[in-house]
């Protein structure tokens, strides 16, 4: 229970990922916003983190929208009045194709969601945190943005700018004392994992030393130990959640 009583914003969180870390931040207290751009699954998720008891708030938004990461930083403040932990989670995979054939539609797409959406949040958070001297930001890069991945650049692309965009942040927010941090898992058994093909999936597994796909609640963990005080020496670092596969 020691985010107990932090207010705590997670994006992406009707599903996946977002979800097992929304979850797990609301286990250890803290009262958490649910965003995401299903508006029907963020309010069925917040309706369960109040059933735990701790408060809870969704909001439909579209990251990549600046009038939306504004008005759901807004509302936030108005009713909590604060804001302590935000993570950056929202993505998308993109599609499949390689750089000579990839659409430049489908690359506009990847970029808006996965780098503007999470400079969009971090531009409209971080004054808050700036003006209380206190926050804790963690964004979802991937081991994809360290080693690529064969047909999937736009998404490698955008994960290694965020690794980027997080450093650069932590130089920034630090005199501030506020953190930012990213991780870096590798594929993880999520529904964006099921998205792709079994020998995608196949090619990407054998990759990791452990032999298995992450687990949301693992990736959950690590965020949380981010995002806590316990984290007080620690910014503008990529945490590896590889299984292995990425030894630098």
């Amino acid at each position: 229970m020691d985010l107990f009583g932090r207010v705590a914003i997670v994006t992406g969180a009707g599903r996946g990922l977002g979800w097992a870390i929304a979850e797990r931040l609301a286990r250890d207290g803290a009262n958490v916003v649910v965003t995401d751009i299903d508006g029907t699954s963020a309010e069925e998720r917040a309706d369960t983190i109040r059933q735990m008891g701790r408060d809870a708030m969704a909001i439909r938004m579209d990251v990549s929208q600046w009038r939306d990461v504004k008005g759901m930083v807004e509302k936030v403040l108005a009713r909590f009045k604060r804001i302590d932990i935000f993570v950056n989670n929202a993505g998308i995979l993109g599609p499949y194709f390689s750089v000579i054939d990839y659409p430049e539609e489908d690359w506009d797409r990847v970029v808006a969601v996965n780098l503007k959406g999470t400079f969009l949040c971090c531009k409209a958070v971080l004054p808050a945190m700036k003006a209380q001297s206190y926050g804790k930001v963690v964004n979802m890069a991937s081991v994809a943005g360290k080693e690529g991945n064969v047909n999937m650049a736009a998404y490698a692309a955008t994960k290694a700018a965020i690794i980027c965009l997080t450093k650069t942040l932590g130089k920034e927010m630090a005199p501030y004392n506020v953190h930012v941090n990213c991780v870096a898992p590798a594929l993880i058994e999520t529904e964006m994992a099921k998205e792709m093909t079994p020998e995608q999936r196949a090619v990407l597994t054998s990759k990791i030393p452990l032999g298995r796909l992450g687990k949301p609640e693992e990736v959950a963990t690590v965020v949380k130990f981010l995002v806590s005080d316990e984290a007080s020496f620690v910014t503008g670092q990529c945490y590896d959640i590889s299984g292995g596969r990425s030894v630098y």
